[in-house]
């Protein structure tokens, strides 16, 4: 049997991650075998590896909700020994063992090939985090919103939505408004092409008004709780914020005024039950059009540098995007 590393979160004595050996014959049932190259660390992996059982139920398990690397073996049509690919959401990473491994098994209609303009290092350096980010913005400019409608908000800045939401918007001509808890941060965020850089806590102000003075066209908001509906209670008329995180809080004491008398927009942002078709779409965008040089935000750590680098995402420290080399 051939041995294998990966992350493995047991909860013998409270929730604890460690790189152990396993054999391919321990993974799940299907079609395609896939020699992981790259990971990354999003929040969601930092949850399972702590024992939220909102995002596994069973333990031990190995988390990563994306992985890109070469398939090894295939049984179903489409996909050959050799084949770069990649995959994110679906069910990896959750009750299925994740990306953070040597080695997944996955069914084929969770992958995608490689697209042309990306490498497998580049798609993991967006990974998750930067696939949602595209998303986000995708939304917004669906929804009308332009760079001459003003000021686009990115709540949880610093965070790998947040970084990459910023970068984006940025190099597609938005002034980009960027919020944080970490004030230190100014500069790095200013690299990425935000335009100017405030304090979150004042989101949080005038919580208990119904509405709050015109200031954003749109938003991304990466947070949600209290934050998201100040943001809601702050666009301008016809405004449109694509929301996505939760790390704020899930609930949010809202009313209707902004929505009926600034027909403003509150758009649900999803990455991984997305439809295999929509997501290849937002990878072809993410590769070409969209490409963007993201060395600026990413920090890359081997798999036995993960169980340090998740305690520092859920103490909050995390910066950019943690690309995880397997090779």
């Amino acid at each position: 049997m051939t041995a294998y590393r990966a992350l493995w979160v047991t909860e013998e004595s409270g929730f604890s991650p460690n790189v152990v050996e396993r054999n391919l014959a321990d993974l799940p049932a299907g079609e395609v075998l896939v020699r992981v190259h790259y990971s990354s660390l999003n929040y969601k992996d930092a949850l399972s590896a702590s024992g939220n059982r909102g995002v596994t139920r069973n333990y031990p398990h190995t988390p990563g909700i994306d992985a890109a690397g070469i398939v090894e073996h295939s049984d179903a049509e489409g996909f050959v020994a050799g084949d770069e690919v990649i995959i994110t959401g679906y069910d990896l990473g959750m009750n299925t063992f994740g990306g953070l491994a040597d080695y997944i098994r996955v069914p084929a209609s969770w992958l995608i090939k490689r697209p042309v303009g990306l490498g497998l290092r580049e798609a993991m350096i967006l990974g998750t985090a930067g696939f949602t980010a595209g998303l986000c913005v995708h939304k917004l400019l669906r929804a009308g919103i332009q760079p001459s409608d003003g000021d686009i908000v990115v709540t949880g800045a610093t965070g790998g939505v947040g970084s990459v939401a910023v970068k984006l918007l940025s190099q597609l001509g938005y002034r980009v408004v960027a919020a944080t808890g970490k004030a230190e941060e100014g500069p790095f965020l200013q690299q990425l092409g935000a335009a100017e850089v405030i304090d979150r806590a004042l989101l949080t102000e005038g919580a208990n008004k119904p509405m709050l003075k015109s200031r954003w066209a749109g938003a991304v908001d990466t947070v949600g709780g209290e934050i998201l509906f100040n943001v809601i209670k702050s666009l301008n008329y016809g405004g449109s914020v694509a929301c996505c995180g939760l790390t704020a809080g899930t609930d949010f004491a809202g009313n209707v005024f902004p929505f009926i008398l600034r027909g403003v927009n509150l758009l649900g942002v999803d990455s991984v039950e997305l439809p295999l078709v929509a997501k290849a779409s937002m990878w072809d965008m993410l590769s070409l059009q969209w490409k963007m040089d993201l060395e600026a935000l990413v920090e890359e750590i081997s798999l036995e540098q993960v169980p340090h680098a998740i305690t520092q995402i859920l103490a909050g420290k995390q910066k950019g995007r943690v690309l995880v080399r397997m090779i």
